[in-house]
C-alpha cells in the first residue's frame, strides 16, 4: 500500500464541441475516492455528473469533446499511480472492465440485445483473465449467482429482453465485478428500478463491495440513496463541484445554497398536515441550470439563489474550508453552516 489515494481527480476540464463554439460541461473538479470508499457525486441533471464519470473511463468521443486539462490519478492494483487523462488508448482498454468498471444507467441501452448475457459477461473474462470456453462460461454463471439471479445457468442464456429490469440491472452489475475491479462507478444504476428493486441492488452494491473491498464512486440525483450508501458527498452544480463533505455533515449542516435546497426538495412525511387534511408540496429550487454556452457571470448558481450578494455576480468564489473534510463554494457559507 502506498497510501495514495484510489482516485485523484485534480482540476479536471471536459470540453465539447458544438456548432455554437467550444462549451465547458466540466469545469476544474477536484475529486478523491479512497480504496474501500463510496463517494456520491449528487446534483440536478445537466450539472456534469455523467461527463465527470466518462472522463475518468476515457469514454468521451474525441469526434466531439476531450479532456482539455487536468489530472486522473489512478493507483492500479500493483500500486502504480497512471494519469488516466493522458495514457494510451491500448493501456485504456486493459484498464477498463478490469481495474475500473461501471454500471451505466440503463441496462437496455447497454447490453447487447442480440447476444445471451452469459456471454456477455464471460466477454469480459476472456478479454482481461485469459479464461477461454467452458471456464468463461462458468465465470459468467458464478457472477450471476453472486449477483443473487436465480436459476444462473439458465439465465446466463437468455436475452437481455427476456430479463425483468431488475435482473437487467444485476446483469450489469456481474459485468462489471467479473475481473473484481479496484473502482466502480456506478451512474444511477437504479433510476429506472421500483423503490424495493432499488433497495435490493444497492444492498447488493454495498455486499459486494465489502467483500471485494472496491471503491466506489456513485453518481445519482437522489439524496435518500446517497444518505443509505455514501461515506462522502460532493455535491455538483454546472459542472463545479460545490460543496464536499462526510455524508452525515453534509445532511446536518449544508453550507452551500444549492446543497440546501436539493435538501429541502425531498419529500418528508409532515403528520400534522396529514391530520389537517391537507398535500404537502415539495419545495422546489427556482430556475434551471444554466446552458453551458452561455457561462453566468460569478457564481454559476447566482440567478437562482435567495442569499445572493453583489459579489456573487463578480468572480467564481473558491472552495472555501468549512471545517477538516468540509468544504463549500459559497461566499457567505459561515452564516449558513451557522
Amino acid at each position: 500500500m502506498t497510501g495514495e489515494p484510489l482516485l485523484q481527480i485534480k482540476g479536471l476540464v471536459t470540453e465539447f464541441r458544438t456548432e455554437s463554439g467550444t462549451v465547458r460541461a466540466v469545469k476544474g473538479v477536484d475529486l478523491t475516492v479512497e480504496a474501500g470508499q463510496t463517494v456520491a457525486l449528487v446534483g440536478e441533471s445537466g450539472s456534469g455528473k455523467s461527463v465527470t464519470s466518462l472522463s475518468v473511463m476515457r469514454l468521451i468521443a474525441p469526434a466531439i469533446g476531450s479532456i482539455a486539462a487536468g489530472e486522473i490519478l489512478f493507483r492500479g492494483r500493483d500500486g502504480v499511480v497512471t494519469d488516466l487523462a493522458v495514457e494510451h488508448e491500448a493501456r485504456m482498454r486493459a484498464i477498463r472492465g478490469n481495474e475500473i468498471s461501471m454500471i451505466f444507467q440503463e441496462p437496455m441501452t447497454s447490453l447487447n440485445p442480440t447476444l445471451k448475457v452469459g456471454s456477455q459477461i464471460a466477454e469480459a473474462a476472456r478479454l482481461h483473465q485469459g479464461l477461454t470456453g467452458r471456464a468463461a462460461h462458468d465465470r459468467a454463471v458464478e457472477m450471476l449467482s453472486l449477483v443473487e439471479i436465480p436459476e444462473a445457468r439458465r439465465r446466463a442464456d437468455a436475452y437481455p429482453h427476456q430479463l425483468s429490469g431488475g435482473m437487467r440491472q444485476r446483469v450489469m452489475i456481474a459485468m462489471a465485478l467479473v475481473c473484481r475491479p479496484s473502482l466502480l462507478i456506478a451512474d444511477e444504476p437504479t433510476t429506472a428500478l421500483d423503490v424495493t428493486v432499488q433497495l435490493q441492488i444497492l444492498e447488493l452494491i454495498r455486499r459486494l463491495q465489502r467483500e471485494i473491498g472496491m471503491g466506489v464512486l456513485f453518481i445519482t440525483h437522489n439524496l435518500g440513496v446517497v444518505a443509505e450508501l455514501a461515506d462522502r458527498v460532493a455535491v455538483m452544480y454546472s459542472g463545479r463541484i460545490v460543496e464536499t463533505a462526510t455524508t452525515e455533515a453534509l445532511f446536518d449542516r449544508p453550507s452551500h445554497p444549492y446543497t440546501r435546497g436539493l435538501l429541502a426538495s425531498m419529500p418528508t412525511i409532515d403528520r400534522a398536515a396529514r391530520s389537517r387534511g391537507e398535500v404537502a408540496r415539495l419545495r422546489e429550487i427556482p430556475g434551471n441550470v444554466p446552458d453551458p454556452a452561455r457561462p453566468t457571470a460569478g457564481c454559476d448558481f447566482n440567478p437562482r439563489c435567495s442569499f445572493t450578494i453583489a459579489e456573487c455576480r463578480k468572480d467564481i468564489p473558491p472552495l472555501f474550508d468549512v471545517k477538516a473534510g468540509h468544504l463549500s463554494r459559497c461566499l457567505r457559507w459561515s452564516e449558513l453552516n451557522g
